[in-house]
C-alpha cells in the first residue's frame, strides 16, 4: 500500500462518506434528546393497597406527588408510621418499575442502533462492506 492510497478504499466502494455518517450521528442525537423530553414530560403512577398510597413519577423517574388517601394508616404511633413508610416505598417501586418499562420503550430502538443489535447492521445502523 503507498502512503498516497486511501485507508478506507479496503472498506470497499471506494471510499467512506464521513459527512453521511456525521448527518446520520446528528439525526439519532436530535431524536434521542426529542424521546428524553418527552419521558421528561411523561407521568406515570405507582400504588398499593387498592389506591391507600399513589406515587407519581415523571417518565425519567423524578418524584412529582405521594397521595394518601384518609384513613389510610392511625398516625399516632410509631408503627402505623412506620407501615406508612413501607406502603410508599412500595408505591415508589411500583411507579419506578412503570417508568422504566416507558423509558425502554422510548429508549430500545436507540440502543439497538448505537450497539448494531438486531439487524440494524452495525453501529449506527449501518453496515461496512465485507464485515457481516
Amino acid at each position: 500500500m503507498t502512503d498516497s492510497q486511501n485507508p478506507f478504499d479496503a472498506l470497499g466502494g471506494g471510499g467512506f462518506d464521513m459527512n453521511a455518517l456525521l448527518q446520520q450521528a446528528q439525526q439519532l442525537q436530535e431524536q434521542l434528546a426529542s424521546a428524553q423530553d418527552q419521558l421528561a414530560q411523561a407521568t406515570v403512577e405507582g400504588s398499593v393497597a387498592g389506591g391507600a398510597v399513589t406515587v407519581t413519577l415523571s417518565g425519567i423517574g423524578e418524584l412529582r406527588a405521594v397521595s394518601i388517601q384518609p384513613g389510610t394508616v392511625d398516625g399516632d404511633d410509631s408503627e402505623s408510621l412506620s407501615d406508612l413508610g413501607d406502603l410508599i416505598v412500595a408505591a415508589f417501586r411500583d411507579a419506578k418499575a412503570r417508568a422504566d418499562e416507558l423509558a425502554q420503550g422510548a429508549m430500545g430502538g436507540f440502543g439497538e442502533a448505537l450497539g448494531g443489535g438486531g439487524d440494524s447492521g452495525g453501529p449506527l445502523g449501518f453496515g461496512l462492506p465485507g464485515q457481516g
